[in-house]
């Protein structure tokens, strides 16, 4: 499970990567849309390779959601889809795995929340 000291977002990273950018909010806010638009589909992809006991399938899903996310600073829900994929990778998918997608997807509703709240607060 994420460590509790961990964001949900963490702004500090929004920053960089709006100064990486040039300051350009637009592009941030189109990276940000992706993100939240392309997630859900990670995270069915998840639960679906968890349902139909493919720890191979749970693999790319996981790493594409916990690089993305660490990327946007959605720190807990890149810890979790860390979990996700280590487990996938080492082929054990058991209860600990399925309570880690559930909190998954509790997570990345305060984090879309959060993240779309972030964009609302600059108007960007």
């Amino acid at each position: 499970m994420p460590a509790p000291d961990l964001p949900l977002v963490d702004e500090g990273v929004l920053a960089d990567l709006l100064a990486s950018t040039g300051d350009d909010p637009a592009f941030v806010r189109e990276l940000l849309e992706t993100y939240l638009a392309e997630t859900p589909e990670q995270l069915e992809a998840i639960t679906a390779a968890i349902g139909a006991d493919d720890a191979a399938a749970l693999v790319r899903p996981a790493h594409t959601l916990k690089s993305s996310s660490a990327t946007l600073g959605a720190m807990q829900l890149s810890t979790l889809a860390r979990e996700l994929e280590m487990a996938g990778r080492a082929g054990g998918l058991g209860p600990e795995v399925r309570d880690t997608a559930g909190t998954a997807m509790t997570t990345w509703a305060g984090t879309a929340a959060a993240l779309s709240a972030w964009m609302s607060e600059r108007g960007s």
